[in-house]
């Protein structure tokens, strides 16, 4: 099985008013494998989304390296790791962050026009709408989709231009059961399916059965659960 990401020793501290520092993150060595789902559990305040941000490259650790895809982004550029986002990576949002004056699919074409993208935009936002089931809804505005059709849209945004990796932080934490499942089984099926890797982070028990590794963070650390 194909590794995405590797991390190597890495640890997370934020400095305190009082001189002090907070280890948020201690000495972290885990592996992202390509086309599966990776689950990242704990409590608040455990340390899954400051991880996630650094595997995302969206923040740096205080020490340790990040492989991914067999580039060492720890010691990249800001430019490069801009770029890396921009072209390799998809998010999803707990609060969706829909853009409230587009549609649908505006919504998700806006993601091709940041990834530079020109060509093919209309087969490839269609295609990612279809794929979460809001095929015959994608010119609807966002006040006019419930919670978890928002969510879908989100998926799709984050999917249209064929990211390596999707971080999703707690997708289905403002959805209630029903919703939360119906979004959790798109997920699968964009693993199983479609190949895309998909990490994500929750508080939610009942989700872990369904990644393929979880991961479950505690005072820094983690266990693993196969």
């Amino acid at each position: 099985m194909a590794q995405l990401i590797k991390t190597i020793d890495l640890n997370k501290r934020f400095s305190l008013p009082n001189g002090d520092s907070l280890h948020v993150l201690k000495n972290i060595n885990m592996v992202i494998d390509e086309g599966k789902l990776t689950i990242l559990r704990g409590r608040s305040g455990s340390g899954k989304t400051t991880l996630m941000n650094i595997l995302a490259a969206l923040d740096f650790a205080t020490s340790g390296d990040v492989i991914f895809d067999n580039m060492n982004i720890s010691k990249m550029s800001e430019r490069k790791r801009c770029l890396l986002r921009r072209e390799k990576i998809g998010f999803i949002f707990q609060s969706v962050a829909l853009i409230p004056t587009m549609n649908a699919y505006e919504n998700v074409e806006y993601m091709l026009r940041l990834a530079g993208i020109k060509k093919h935009r209309k087969e490839l936002v269609t295609e990612a709408l279809r794929m979460v089931g809001l095929g015959a809804r994608m010119y609807h505005m966002p006040q006019e989709l419930s919670g978890g059709e928002q969510q879908r849209v989100a998926t799709a945004r984050a999917i249209v231009h064929k990211p390596k990796i999707v971080f999703a932080d707690e997708p289905t934490a403002e959805l209630d059961t029903n919703t939360a499942i119906q979004i959790m089984k798109i997920f699968k099926n964009l693993t199983d399916k479609e190949g895309i890797t998909i990490v994500m982070a929750t508080h939610d028990v009942g989700i872990m059965e369904l990644g393929h590794r979880v991961y479950e963070l505690e005072d820094g650390g983690f266990i693993e659960r196969e």
